[in-house]
């Protein structure tokens, strides 16, 4: 059987794809994957031995104007190799406007959520089945609930295998210390983000402690920000904008994280390392980080402000 995916991002979105395809691989011997993401994420993809091909998109061009000529020519072309392809399921596991862009004009039976579940209304026009999947439930549940519906094996919902393989992650161009930790300081809401004071604070405490802080950015102004929190430190570290393979393997070989609502932090969740998740206006049952060592903090009344560092250090496994 050879299924496509359509998922094109965040990075915490296409992470919580993946328990759904190790168990479908479980189920159905010999299933095959592709997979429609977007080129900045498309690693995630890659990390799982069931994903044979990824077929990649410029979401971030999307961004700018979806109903751009380019945009649109893109779109065509993508459309294009689908259907020059011979796919025995389609599923659009993103069900929210920009992945229904893709799903609509394919020429396969695409199968995604009904009006009821999908993500963003009317995406589920793009879908000539549709599947009930209740909004109640964690994103990693409902996905495996949208992909065994799909395919037509039951679900597992207790279980929670990421199962991928750690090949392709790639050590950086840095000297490691023997013991660090991963700070992800940075969110794409300024509601997300905790200040630069009390990270600063909790730095200041795990230095006493001989414990060297690394500090991942995705962006520019991201970096600027981490070099900003660690101006008073003598051992942390503001790291140059990587690959995402190589941030996989910080955040697989270190100690444990403390992250803010992001999609790094999903990826604690993958790798298994010891993690603590900031929360302020997010639902962590819905959305929060999902698998073994995780830990949430939410701030009274929806308020990143409202978690203090103690919280935080009490939290941490040292």
């Amino acid at each position: 059987m050879k299924v496509l995916i359509i998922k094109l991002t965040s990075m915490g979105d296409l992470m919580h794809a993946l328990p759904a395809i190790t168990e479908a691989s479980s189920k159905i011997q010999g299933i095959e994957f592709d997979w429609v993401v977007d080129k900045n994420f498309s690693a995630v993809a890659s990390w799982h031995p069931s994903i044979k091909r990824t077929i990649e998109t410029n979401h971030r061009m999307w961004k700018t104007n979806i109903f751009s000529k380019n945009v649109r020519d893109e779109i065509k072309n993508i459309q294009k190799i689908i259907d020059q392809s011979s796919y025995d399921y389609v599923v659009d596991m993103q069900n929210n406007l920009k992945s229904a862009f893709v799903s609509y004009n394919i020429k396969k039976n695409v199968i995604g959520m009904d009006k009821n579940s999908s993500r963003e209304y009317p995406s589920h026009w793009a879908y000539k089945t549709k599947v009930k999947v209740s909004k109640e439930k964690h994103a990693v549940r409902r996905q495996k609930i949208l992909l065994s519906k799909a395919l037509g094996y039951e679900a597992d919902l207790e279980i929670n295998d990421y199962g991928i393989e750690k090949t392709l992650f790639l050590k950086p161009e840095v000297d490691l210390p023997e013991n660090y930790c991963v700070l992800v300081q940075n969110a794409s809401w300024p509601t997300k983000l905790w200040s630069v004071e009390k990270w600063q604070q909790l730095i200041s405490y795990l230095e006493e402690r001989n414990i060297t802080c690394l500090m991942p950015s995705g962006t520019l102004e991201e970096k600027k920000r981490a070099e900003e929190i660690i101006k008073k430190s003598q051992l942390a570290q503001a790291l140059d904008v990587m690959d995402l393979n190589k941030v996989a393997y910080l955040i697989d070989k270190a100690e444990f994280c403390v992250c803010s609502d992001t999609g790094l932090a999903h990826l604690s969740a993958v790798v298994e390392t010891p993690s603590t998740t900031l929360y302020g206006p997010t639902d962590v049952n819905l959305i929060g980080t999902f698998g073994l060592n995780q830990t949430h903090i939410v701030g009274d009344d929806g308020n990143m402000e409202n978690i203090s560092v103690e919280d935080v250090i009490s939290s941490l496994r040292i």
